[in-house]
């Protein structure tokens, strides 16, 4: 089991916003007295206060948050039929520790998200869906004297089980597989009623709109990009560590990059970005994707460690369309020979070529995903590649950096 330590703002010299202070989980009295009551207020005027403060989606996509709980609402106005939310902590990437520290040391900031959501958008059902840690969370659950009642869900242990489709399936009774998008969750998710689901980072989040303001949210972050955000970082030879910094922080304040040939950002469906570049880089939404920041040493190879991972990708895939079932082995495979010393013939053109035949053609975007990251690592790792075809190998240890689940390997 990977030890995780948590850093708050301190670090980046601001005050901490999400995380409570020393690692220690917040009951709901300690809560309380941190952040002071939730008033519910008027929908309509939080609406207009998560609208002003510019939230984003934490979990991957950064859809702007007031968009999507309007989308819920008007969807419920013509339907007739009151809307379903769910609170995201699957947190199915085996890179990311973002969401798990959150519910573990600061459960009921974001169940006062889920309750303020749920309110905005004239729920009648409530859920909170977790691959592990259900047990404490029913504990705070009990805590509390909530308007809605709230279910714990306990999810599968799969890469595409958060994936918003397949938890609206797995909460209507049927196994946690993606759909085709048309029509959106948010039209049609749980039980065919308008569903939100929010992962619960941005909950978290909303929770603080609700309390402070609009001006309050965006004192942090950029004028584009307000806000903070919670990243995984993987620096070799370190514990696992989740931090809460600013957006537009550089990307040098959070990793070491010295002696490092590459980063990793966004997570197994993310991209690998060259180290030089990485110390030019801040801390983009548009980049961010999962939360996850790994910086990859010179003396290991990039190539191997993009196989191992793509392998998972493969086989973690629904398997119920032709780029999961077929595109997705075929491309890990042919990067597994790539990553083996030696003169391949027209293997790299392969894998490029089937990159873009499964792009945008998946029942989801787990194809997409997988794709970004192969064609980060064929621009990014191009010199090694160029060696690897020589029959050699720069790498001087082979130690994986990456986590991939025993029940994967």
């Amino acid at each position: 089991m990977t030890t995780t330590t948590t850093t708050t703002f301190t670090d980046v010299y601001m005050s901490p916003r999400l995380l409570a202070p020393g690692g220690t989980a917040a009951d709901l009295s300690t809560h309380e007295l941190r952040y002071g009551p939730l008033s519910y207020g008027d929908p309509d005027t939080l609406l207009r206060t998560v609208a002003e403060s510019g939230l984003t989606g934490r979990g991957g996509a950064a859809f702007p948050t007031y968009r999507k709980l309007v989308a819920v609402a008007d969807a419920s106005r013509r339907t007739g039929r009151a809307p379903v939310v769910v609170a995201n902590g699957a947190e199915g990437e085996p890179a990311s520790r973002k969401d798990k520290t959150l519910l573990r040391l600061s459960p009921h900031l974001v169940l006062d998200g889920l309750q303020l959501a749920a309110r905005a958008v004239g729920a009648g059902e409530a859920h909170l869906a977790v691959e592990d840690g259900a047990s404490y969370l029913e504990s705070a659950l009990a805590q509390r004297k909530d308007p809605l009642p709230v279910q714990v869900i306990r999810l599968p242990k799969r890469f595409l089980s958060g994936q918003a489709s397949a938890l609206a399936q797995y909460v209507s009774g049927n196994a946690p597989l993606p759909r085709h998008q048309h029509p959106p969750v948010r039209e049609r998710g749980v039980r065919k009623a308008p569903t939100l689901v929010q992962n619960v980072e941005t909950l978290a989040h909303l929770a603080l709109v609700a309390r402070y303001g609009a001006d309050w949210f965006r004192s942090a972050g950029t004028p584009t990009q307000p806000g903070s955000t919670l990243c995984t970082l993987h620096v070799p030879g370190r514990e696992v560590r989740v931090v809460e910094a600013p957006f537009g922080l550089p990307l040098n304040r959070l990793l070491p990059l010295e002696g490092t040939s590459a980063v990793l950002v966004g997570g197994y469906h993310g991209t690998w970005i060259p180290a030089a570049e990485a110390a030019q880089r801040t801390l983009d939404a548009g980049d961010l994707g999962a939360g996850v920041l790994a910086a990859l040493p010179a003396y290991r190879c990039g190539v191997a460690e993009t196989a191992r991972v793509l392998r998972y990708l493969a086989l973690q895939s629904a398997g119920q369309c032709g780029p999961c079932l077929n595109g997705l082995p075929r491309i890990a495979s042919a990067f597994q020979t790539l990553a083996t010393p030696g003169p391949r013939a027209n293997t790299r053109q392969d894998v490029a070529r089937w990159s873009g035949l499964v792009e945008g053609r998946g029942a989801c975007h787990h194809p997409d995903g997988t794709v970004r990251l192969v064609r980060s690592a064929l621009t990014t790792f191009a010199a090694e590649l160029d060696t690897h075809a020589r029959g050699l190998c720069t790498a001087s240890d082979a130690t994986p950096l990456l986590p991939i689940p025993n029940e994967a390997h």
